[in-house]
């Protein structure tokens, strides 16, 4: 199996305490150094954008109970060069950036591109033989917030009414210009493939009828009839192409996040782009889009492998000498349904046992022996899993000594 590591660099309260964004840095980088000497392969790093705080003011404030910010990590392109200087052997990786906010796919190929420059001219200067891998997971954001600052919100009555089919459609839509930019094709926004809405998008034709009468009204379409509905792009743009042209790809790992199979179909017609999952995806879901993937993997990144879908996991270990496993085993129990609690709280403002159990039973909790049959019952032998330590914990030492344990306890039984 494959053992990444999963950072959140989530600033929060725990249990009273809410640490400043100095010490969640401090933590951090130590947590990524430890990480690197236990030979974890990828440190996975959450990205956010834009204050949750500030958000919470509004009216339409998505997380009302939360006090802090989901997130502190903004670009994992400023933040990779600092983590791959300060390490040895750990690749770096984002889970997840955000191609629609800051600019759009546009800017973020290129921006991407420069990285991939730089990060080979200072391995050739460095006398190193092979730079370290970047892993670019990428998606279209947690929270709307922070999308429409960048034009990313309905323009019409049509959109309002379609806006979640449209959010979509966006995303795909900006896959392909990410992925074709990036690979340093030229091209229009006239050739790309547009934002089309039909009745197979719709829960209800009573929905799509709606949607039609807009349409009408709005003097997009001017037949009763219609079968699709063109919404005009979010990114108009003449024959561009980006910069720096002469870059190799070699470096770059791609991941997208998305559950939707047409938009993991489509990134791979440009280029070999594996898929994130979480650990609580149900079965069936895993192993359906292991078999697509099979089937539409980009052949210029061989065959579809397992490893090429991490999925996260929260790891609640205890190895604690002196104790029995019984106690070992109750007190990450605790320690597992507290951290839940607190995270239900602070997401809903409510307690539902059901979900606090469900979460905690989809954990690895226990002792190295629990966490052990945990993980041959719920996983394959070459899954790649990225492993959550810090999921509300601001506690740096606990963190680094359940890293230990997991690497020294666990994955050599594995």
């Amino acid at each position: 199996m494959k053992w990444d590591i999963f950072f959140s660099i989530c600033q929060t309260e725990v249990d009273g305490f809410m640490p400043t964004e100095k010490q969640m840095w401090q933590s951090f980088f130590d947590q990524v150094q430890w990480a690197d000497e236990l030979r974890f392969g990828v440190a996975w790093i959450a990205e956010t954008h834009l204050s949750c705080e500030t958000q919470k003011s509004l009216p339409n404030a998505v997380i009302p109970h939360f006090k802090g910010e989901i997130g502190l990590n903004t670009d994992i392109l400023q933040l990779a060069p600092r983590l791959f200087a300060m390490t040895q052997h750990i690749e770096i990786g984002s889970a997840i950036r955000n191609i629609i906010c800051n600019g759009g796919p546009i800017a973020h190929a290129e921006a991407l591109r420069t990285f991939l420059n730089f990060h080979q001219l200072e391995a050739e200067r460095s006398g190193t033989e092979k730079p370290r891998k970047l892993h670019l997971g990428f998606a279209a954001g947690r929270f709307d917030f922070s999308n429409r600052p960048y034009g990313i919100n309905p323009r019409s009555p049509l959109e309002e009414k379609a806006w979640p089919v449209i959010k979509g459609k966006i995303f795909s839509q900006a896959t392909e210009v990410f992925l074709r930019l990036l690979r340093g094709d030229s091209f229009a926004s006239k050739d790309i493939k547009p934002i089309e809405l039909s009745r197979n998008d719709f829960r209800s034709s009573e929905n799509w009828e709606d949607i039609k009468r807009l349409s009408l009204s709005s003097a997009l379409s001017l037949e009763k009839d219609v079968e699709k509905i063109v919404i005009s792009p979010f990114w108009n743009f003449e024959k561009i192409g980006v910069i720096p042209k002469d870059v190799s790809l070699e470096n770059l790992s791609l991941t997208i996040g998305t559950h939707d199979p047409q938009t993991q179909i489509l990134a791979n017609q440009y280029l070999p782009v594996g898929v994130f999952n979480l650990s609580i995806t149900p079965k069936d879901v895993i192993e359906s889009t292991h078999l697509r993937m099979k089937q539409n993997y980009h052949p210029s990144g061989g065959a579809w492998r397992r490893e090429l879908m991490p999925r996260t996991v929260m790891v609640f270990i205890d190895c604690t000498k002196g104790i029995s496993p019984e106690e070992r085993k109750n007190r990450a129990q605790i320690r597992a349904k507290k951290a839940w609690e607190n995270y239900w709280l602070a997401m809903e403002g409510t307690l539902d046992d059901r979900k606090v159990q469900q979460a905690v039973n989809n954990a690895l909790v226990g002792t190295a022996e629990d966490i052990v049959q945990q993980i041959h019952e719920r996983y394959e032998t070459k899954d790649r899993l990225m492993l959550w330590f810090d999921f509300n914990c601001h506690d740096n030492e606990w963190i680094k000594k359940s890293m230990k344990w997991f690497m020294e306890e666990v994955a050599p039984r594995i």
